[in-house]
């Protein structure tokens, strides 16, 4: 049986991933819809080899210039917000990728949710924000919600027949990024390239930058609160540079289960598109001899202090996860473009922190508001430092 696609960020990494995976599978998939961001020479490529009969674009402007570089024609061509929600609830697609990075994922993936889709998730943002809305939504829908990050997968796949009554605790493991081993009095002279040279994984920016402050770390555990239904105290976080052991679930009688594979993002990709099955990835297999030893250490949070402030905003809840994202989007976008430092990043994302009122936040509309007043604080702060 044919199974049908629509990808929410086809050009970013996990995109290409995803279309590598269906590419790989000789004719399993039919991509029916695509959304991209700026990338239109890639996504025009992509029309042209995947044949989807609507493609988003993320600015009215695009529209024009895709149309005068994909060649292939046939194809419904929308743009904006409006236009990913559209390709998300996609009525050809049983299965939806949700890959758009940031909180710009989350009206998408809630409009795959709300139209009863198969979603694999792999923008962590959304679930951060808005999981209470999400998860109320699929209960609602008959949406099932299946993870793409490397570690949800793992913990998804060691929990599979488990009843979460004899789980103690869930643990995710982190590379520790590029600076895992770095002198805490020399993390103030990395430079933009330093930051996105990650030891073992092929990332987009902004998630590389995560991976380096932990502030990836620290939105995962929150993804995980309700992907898996657990509270605060039962999620941990191990420092694992090999990042051969993507988790590990610890049962209630000692007995620890894990999940490993090299580390290639298309392996949980392809499981989240073929799952129950399993299919052979064409990828390297993991050679544990050749690998020699797994190290795993405790998190050290004077190096990353972003994680121990997402590890009190998951326990406060409510908007408070809502500012800790915007703020790290606000700060890490600045960093990008050469306007703060590496330390700034944590010093913007603490005083947002610092002057945030928490509120609920079960609502698209208060989601929203949280999410503007702390981009603003964090926009007041970088102009001002």
């Amino acid at each position: 049986m044919v199974r049908t696609i629509a990808i929410l960020g086809s050009t970013g990494s996990i995109g290409t991933g995803v279309l590598d995976v269906v590419d790989r599978m000789n004719g399993r998939f039919e991509v029916t819809a695509l959304a991209a961001g700026s990338n239109l020479p890639l996504l025009a490529l992509q029309i042209e080899k995947f044949r989807p009969r609507l493609v988003s674009v993320k600015r009215p402007g695009d529209v024009e210039t895709l149309r005068t570089l994909a060649r292939r024609r046939g194809f419904r061509l929308v743009c904006g917000p409006e236009g990913a929600e559209e390709v998300a609830a996609d009525g050809r697609a049983d299965t939806v990728v949700s890959a758009i990075t940031g909180i710009d994922g989350l009206r998408p993936t809630l409009a795959a949710v709300r139209a009863g889709k198969r979603v694999a998730l792999a923008n962590k943002e959304s679930v951060v924000v808005g999981g209470e809305l999400i998860f109320r939504e699929s209960a609602r829908s008959g949406a099932r919600i299946v993870p793409v990050d490397s570690e949800h997968s793992g913990v998804f796949q060691c929990l599979a027949g488990v009843r979460k009554s004899l789980v103690r605790r869930v643990i995710l493991t982190a590379s520790g990024g590029p600076f895992f081993r770095t002198p805490l009095r020399d993390l103030g002279t990395k430079r933009r390239e330093d930051v996105l040279r990650h030891p073992t994984w092929k990332m987009g920016q902004k998630v590389t930058v995560d991976s380096a402050t932990l502030m990836n770390k620290g939105l995962e555990l929150m993804e995980a609160r309700w992907l898996f239904g657990l509270a605060p105290g039962r999620l941990a976080v191990l420092v694992h540079p090999q990042s051969i052991v993507h988790a590990l679930v610890e049962m209630a009688d000692g007995s620890v289960l894990a999940q490993m594979s090299v580390p290639d993002m298309r392996i949980p990709i392809q499981y989240a598109l073929t799952l129950p099955g399993r299919r052979d990835t064409g990828l390297p297999r993991l050679d544990l001899a050749a690998v020699g030893k797994l190290e795993f250490h405790e998190v050290d949070e004077r190096r990353y202090p972003l994680f121990a402030l997402a590890r009190r905003a998951l326990d406060a809840g409510g908007s408070h996860p809502v500012a800790l994202n915007a703020a790290n989007e606000t700060a890490v976008t600045a960093f990008l473009g050469g306007v703060i430092t590496f330390p700034d990043i944590s010093a913007v994302v603490h005083e947002v922190m610092d002057g945030h009122r928490g509120a609920p936040s079960g609502s698209l509309e208060a989601i929203l508001a949280a999410d503007r007043e702390a981009r603003r604080s964090a926009r007041h702060i970088i102009r001002h430092r």
